[in-house]
């Protein structure tokens, strides 16, 4: 048997949902045997799904996984299946593979090479297997081998790689080339990033190529547990070649790609090879940051060209960030979206994505089946088209005080519009007067702009959460928050004001780069059935300068007046806290970088602002509703940056910043030590 038809299943998976985990993996069975598919790759930790944290220790998980798995032994008549799960071995937990053929279990393939870097945290949870080490696992009383295993079948070999295990150096598929193996199977949990599909390609077709064989490998898809979206990433590589793709950002149950591949011919090439370990393999460092980051003399300008990508960015984020909230929306069995529309950039886009995820998911499994996805909300069986749908799953309210203009009531109305949402239109200036006279009278004076500029601007917004949370619960919806990345890592926002929410779909994206998205999607838009999804209700915001609005109009409030241009932001965050420079170098570099373009007197403060606000508001960081993993580094405590809520406030390298900035150490410019 020299050409063998192989498959890869993405599936839409949930922690704990064995039931509904169970039934995706039966109906990818059921629809590879249909294609006439032999070896099946489902993906890693498929059955209990991946982001199960501590409930990885309980027994009990490994117990109903196995019931689960026997139901799937039952369901691969003429079929050789790899299905990812834990065992526990020894007193000790692994994360395994276990390859079923028709209808016999052949063993366990435990993962040797744990992530334990940014959001992964698997050596929490599991031991890492030995290479070449072989044990057994008894199952009802029969015996499995477990380990570091190879299967034959009519003279085909097959090697499994679990997800990191194809990331190291020394990867298993090193040792798989030695004992001749045919088909190496990668069964993956591969958290979506920009660009990240291109590195996993890379990393297929090269080893492919370098270990003559058939490479098979498949992702999970969809918001999983709630922070991590998967891109149902999958291929077949053969020699070097791509055979096969997967759609991405699918929102169906599961995907399955396939391909047939000439084991014969990749036979012919390992014999052909005198060493045992190839040499012209690409290695591709675990940590996807350092695929860019990694050489020591790349630019700013270059990493972020490197970032921005063209439209491709903003086709995936436009896919990725939609399919999460369809996700995570009937994973909680929510009714639909809340979003206190503001007219600004990030409320804007908020609500742009929520019509997106409604026009994408017809896209991708069609109306009928959108509709059946969120059968269990009352009101969506009556709508009979996209607008309809959009009217009943978001509800949007602009909640303007005397501050408030007459420009952002348009801006946040006639997007409403343009993409069918409900919208409604409160005035909340009596509120915040009386909550302002209320603590006058306590405090036995008047608050003015002078000053208590702060608190009266806080108590806006403050004020704004009590009505949509209201309106949220009322038709129990999520509420989403619309803070972006720029104001997490400095703080500018107001805690249970404009953080207040379920989930916050753009803390991953800076300000910035999301005020191009909100240009991009209002003049070219997602390619939808042949053509682009345009929302032309943006062209509104997108001629508005960012502002909070929160202080009188004479002021002429604007966010980059209140903290520094968001570029020069952005980059003191990369350097500073994704690269871990301190002030000084970061200070060293923006002289650099903006020579022609700002002060040094303007470079230097927003530094110091930077660093200070950075380090005062780690705690407002930890009260921020759970967000999305887009990019290969993110500002979430929980699932990257950890920094401590308590710390010395960078008082010492401050000091040392300010020395260099005033020439008392070295002079200027001048280079210096210490």
């Amino acid at each position: 048997m020299e050409l063998v038809k192989v498959g890869a299943a993405a599936l839409n998976q949930t922690p704990l949902d064995w039931l509904g985990n169970k039934k995706n993996i039966l109906a990818a069975i059921e629809e590879a045997k249909s294609q006439n598919i032999q070896i099946l790759c489902l993906p890693e930790l498929c059955i209990t799904s991946y982001g199960c944290e501590d409930a990885f220790y309980s027994p009990d998980v490994f117990k109903i996984s196995l019931e689960i798995l026997e139901d799937i032994v039952d369901n691969t008549q003429d079929i050789v299946t790899c299905v990812g799960l834990p065992i526990w071995v020894n007193n000790k937990i692994y994360n395994a593979a276990c390859v079923i053929a028709n209808r016999q279990i052949l063993g366990f393939v435990c993962k040797q090479h744990l992530p334990n870097y940014g959001l992964f945290y698997e050596d929490r949870w599991f031991h890492r297997w030995k290479p070449s080490q072989i044990s057994e696992i008894s199952i009802k009383g029969i015996k499995y081998p477990v380990g570091d295993l190879i299967f034959n079948f009519e003279n085909i070999r097959i090697g499994l790689e679990i997800c990191e295990d194809g990331w190291v150096a020394n990867r298993p598929a090193i040792r798989h080339f030695d004992k001749g193996v045919d088909i190496i199977l990668n069964p993956s949990a591969s958290p979506f990033a920009f660009h990240k599909f291109k590195i996993r390609e890379q990393l297929v077709t090269d080893a492919s190529r370098a270990f003559c064989c058939a490479y098979v490998y498949t992702n999970l898809l969809g918001n999983e547990a709630g922070r991590l979206i998967f891109d149902g990433d999958a291929m077949v590589c053969s020699g070097g070649d791509v055979l096969a793709s997967s759609q991405r950002f699918s929102y169906a149950d599961f995907t399955l790609t396939s391909a047939i591949v000439d084991i014969g011919k990749n036979k012919i090439e390992q014999a052909k090879i005198k060493s045992s370990l190839p040499t012209d393999l690409k290695l591709i460092n675990s940590n996807f940051e350092l695929t860019y980051s990694e050489i020591p003399n790349t630019s700013f300008a270059e990493m972020e060209a490197f970032e921005k990508g063209g439209s491709l960015k903003e086709e995936e984020f436009s896919r990725a960030v939609s399919l999460a909230l369809f996700d995570y929306l009937r994973k909680s069995r929510s009714n639909g979206f809340t979003i206190s529309l503001s007219g600004g950039a990030d409320s804007c886009a908020c609500t742009a994505l929520c019509g997106l995820m409604v026009r994408l998911g017809d896209e991708s499994i069609g109306f009928e089946q959108f509709k059946e996805k969120l059968s269990y909300i009352p009101e969506i069986k009556s709508a009979k088209s996209i607008k309809e749908l959009t009217e009943k799953l978001i509800l949007t309210i602009y909640q303007g005080t005397e501050n408030s203009s007459a420009d952002t009531l348009e801006s946040a109305q006639k997007l409403a519009e343009s993409i069918g949402a409900q919208f409604y239109n409160i005035n909340i200036n009596g509120l915040v007067e009386n909550y302002t006279s209320l603590i006058e009278q306590q405090i036995g004076r008047k608050l003015t702009w002078a000053t208590d500029d702060i608190p009266l601007q806080n108590i806006q917004a403050r004020v704004r959460a009590p009505g949509v949370w209201m309106l949220a619960n009322l038709n129990n919806h999520l509420l989403l928050a619309t803070s972006n990345r720029s104001e997490v890592a400095v703080g500018y926002c107001t805690m249970d004001g404009d953080t207040a929410g379920s989930i916050s779909p753009i803390a991953g994206i800076d300000k910035e780069w999301l005020r191009t998205w909100l240009v991009w999607l209002e003049k070219t838009g997602c390619e939808v059935k042949g053509k682009h999804i345009k929302i032309e209700g943006l062209k509104y915001v997108n001629a508005l300068q960012p502002t909070a609005e929160l202080r009188p109009k004479d002021n002429k409030q604007t966010d980059e007046k209140d903290l520094m241009p968001y570029k020069v932001l952005n980059h003191i965050e990369q350097l500073g806290i994704r690269d871990k420079k301190s002030p000084l170098e970061c200070f060293k570099n923006l002289e650099k970088f903006y020579e022609n373009q700002y002060t040094r007197e303007d470079l230097f403060n927003w530094t110091n602002r930077f660093f200070k606000l950075w380090s005062r508001n780690q705690w407002k960081r930890e009260r921020y509703a759970p967000g999305f993993h887009l990019d290969s580094h993110n500002l979430d405590p929980k699932s990257w940056t950890r920094f401590p809520i308590l710390s010395g406030g960078f008082v010492f390298e401050l000091e040392k910043l300010k020395e260099y900035y005033e020439g008392k150490s070295g002079g200027g410019r001048k280079k210096i030590g210490f």
